[in-house]
């Protein structure tokens, strides 16, 4: 029996508190230390993800140590000139990550690491904005991130941000990519599968660059690609296997739960299981652990967006169950050794 399809938001499906509710699971591996290297915290349609948000989700039992925030344009400074306005979200994490550092809200070190927005196609002119980002972010501020998603076709477009369609092709990119590597900051990318050959590309020409690869590179599953997953599988594949030949990227492994996957598991009368997600989940991870190595790809939760589609809980139950097989010392790098070097986190 299948339930309703939920509301969207933001091209996302709404969470549904009282649909989780209905399933538990125990934690599978409890002891093992997480670092969550992708979520966010916004103010969304009256709907706050804040600290008290995150941490009732990690209280469900896993063992988060640490957590990397990535950028969402929350909390823009209102009266700030465009290029200086994403101060205010670096400074609104800090203050949360200062408070979760006073040990007052629990032992997981929440954004130990920061990844803001700066606008790198303003090339060498991004370097102050850069500069005053390490300076708010109290010591934590560690890369930024320009989502490029973009595709001709509307009904494909499964993010909630619409970029122009040559954001990382403008050599202005390349000179702002030039600064940031310079001040030994990594860069986050978001794309959709279409568009990986040019962050190969990019990877290509700034070998020095710390790249990191959002959501196992936007596989789409919508519009014109619903129902053809074996050859977006196949395409997606291909395109991958190029990327991971750069050895300055790294993967992220999550976000699966988004619309733009095109799974189902959120329709149903019941929330998915760990193990209908690690079913649906597999053949995407485990190609990128094969490709990138352990060394070179992070688990995410990519919440509040994937919350949409399952708990906090029943996710990394799921990685865990993917990454049943691996050996102790690639699980560890899986679940928190790769997330911590590449962030250079500390707590």
């Amino acid at each position: 029996m299948h339930a309703t399809s939920p509301p969207l938001a933001h091209n996302q499906f709404v969470v549904r508190p009282e649909w989780l509710a209905l399933r538990q699971e125990e934690i599978i591996e409890p002891q093992l230390p997480i670092v969550d290297a992708h979520h966010h915290f916004w103010n969304r349609d009256g709907k706050p993800y804040f600290l008290p948000e995150l941490l009732a989700d990690i209280d469900t039992g896993h063992n988060i140590v640490a957590t990397v925030f990535m950028e969402c344009k929350a909390m823009y400074r209102k009266d700030a000139e465009p290029a200086l306005q994403p101060l205010g979200e670096v400074e609104f994490v800090n203050g949360i990550a200062a408070m979760s550092a006073s040990g007052e809200f629990g032992p997981t070190r929440v954004a130990a690491g920061i990844v803001g927005y700066a606008d790198l196609g303003l090339g060498s002119a991004v370097r102050p904005v850069l500069e005053a980002e390490i300076a708010a972010g109290g010591g934590r501020f560690r890369g930024v991130r320009n989502i490029s998603v973009w595709h001709p076709v509307p009904e494909a477009r499964g993010s909630s941000v619409t970029s122009p369609p040559d954001v990382l092709t403008r050599p202005a990119f390349h000179e702002g990519l030039r600064a940031l590597t310079s001040l030994g900051l990594s860069f986050d990318a978001w794309m959709y599968h279409t568009q990986l050959g040019e962050l190969t590309a990019v990877a290509r020409a700034h070998p020095d660059a710390t790249i990191v690869l959002n959501h196992v590179g936007g596989a789409i599953g919508i519009g014109p690609y619903a129902g053809r997953r074996d050859e977006v599988f196949a395409e997606w594949q291909q395109s991958i296997v190029e990327l991971a030949r750069c050895p300055n990227v790294h993967v992220k492994l999550g976000g699966l739960g988004m619309r733009l996957f095109g799974f189902d598991v959120h329709s149903h009368e019941l929330p998915p299981s760990s193990e209908q997600l690690a079913r649906a989940w597999r053949p995407y991870i485990e190609t990128c652990i094969e490709l990138f190595g352990p060394q070179r790809a992070m688990f995410e939760s990519n919440f509040p967006v994937d919350k949409g589609t399952c708990s906090y809980q029943a996710l990394w139950n799921a990685f865990k169950r993917i990454a049943a097989g691996t050996s102790n010392a690639d699980k560890q790098a899986l679940f928190s050794g790769t997330a911590t070097r590449v962030y250079r986190l500390s707590w």
